[in-house]
């Protein structure tokens, strides 16, 4: 019998990621630079490494609880819930409409990666008015969502490690931020959250 939450969990997740391949893809052709999906700095690269085989199994495993009922224990789920499977499957399908509005806000300055030597437009509007990293955040629900849909012990590690990674890019695009925003930045991260909006009212920059 096939799991209906599971599969349209992974549907949505290859939506997701096929939109974001995609995104770099358009801006390589337009710009000449794929959204540093694989960047430049060393670091970066390593991370990738670690990054994209996590990612490919977060899009693979809800298509094999969907299809596979006989799994191995470790990609077996530990708390099957039916109510709470169509609550996930919803946060995933929200985190993915939030999350193209986020794209489209970015415009030509989103990014996969940090380039140290670019300079991108800091955008202050939108989402971006109240959280300083809404992408990473809203990712982080849906890596939650998945969790809680599937929570086999590889699902929930490999979760960990991708929710740990997370919040290791944002302090890292943070600190290049600061590096080529100065004080704009600085006085943006004081008045927004970084996963959490710190209030309800919008970033206002400060007049010079």
């Amino acid at each position: 019998m096939i799991q209906i939450p599971d599969l349209l969990a992974g549907i949505l997740l290859t939506a997701y990621w096929g939109r974001a391949v995609r995104l770099a893809y358009k801006m390589k052709k337009q710009t000449g630079v794929a959204a540093n999906w694989t960047p430049p700095e060393k670091l970066g690269q390593k991370i990738r490494m670690l990054w994209r085989p996590l990612v490919v199994f977060w899009i693979v495993h809800p298509f094999l609880t969907a299809f596979i009922s006989d799994l191995p224990w470790l990609l077996r789920p530990i708390w099957p819930n039916d109510v709470l499977s169509w609550v996930c499957v919803a946060i995933v399908l929200a985190g993915l409409c939030v999350t193209l509005v986020c794209w489209k806000r970015m415009g030509k300055s989103w990014r996969m990666g940090i380039n140290p030597d670019e300079k991108t437009q800091l955008i202050v509007s939108g989402p971006y008015a109240y959280i300083r990293h809404p992408i990473y955040a809203i990712q982080s629900l849906m890596l939650l969502a998945t969790m809680a849909l599937i929570p086999s012990p590889l699902m929930l590690a490999a979760g960990v490690a991708m929710l740990t990674f997370l919040q290791w890019e944002a302090y890292r695009e943070e600190k290049y931020l600061a590096v080529h925003h100065g004080p704009g930045y600085l006085d943006y991260c004081q008045q927004t959250g970084g996963f959490v909006p710190r209030s309800f009212r919008p970033y206002r920059a400060v007049s010079p």
